[in-house]
């Protein structure tokens, strides 16, 4: 009798036991999901509208912080002037931003408000 309700705690305990595991595993892969996969995709997708909306004419800024002015769209590649009569090929994907005139100056820094001294 004692034997056969060992067997029975025993079987119980593996029972709920497995249940913990699934619990745990699942509670791991949703923590990766939310904290990982999620925004890499984010990012992901944010890279490709930059890449799309880019234009000439445009500034934008470079993965290696090379500032200039985009001239020529051939594809992939982007024409880049970055002084008088310097040009430069280099690839859509290499562009991390595009600088807006309006909120930033020619070097990246942001304007500063002509009320505040």
């Amino acid at each position: 009798m004692l034997t056969t309700l060992l067997a029975a705690e025993k079987a119980s305990n593996n029972g709920s036991s497995a249940i913990f595991q699934l619990v745990f595993f699942g509670a791991i892969f949703a923590a990766m999901y939310f904290l990982l996969l999620r925004p890499q995709r984010r990012r992901v997708r944010d890279a490709q509208g930059l890449q799309k909306s880019i234009a000439e004419n445009d500034e934008v800024v470079l993965n290696s912080g090379v500032l200039g002015f985009v001239s020529a769209i051939d594809g992939d590649i982007v024409w880049l002037d970055i002084a008088d009569g310097v040009e430069i090929r280099v690839l859509k994907s290499s562009i991390a931003r595009k600088i807006d005139p309006s909120k930033e100056s020619a070097g990246g820094q942001p304007l500063a408000d002509s009320d505040e001294k």
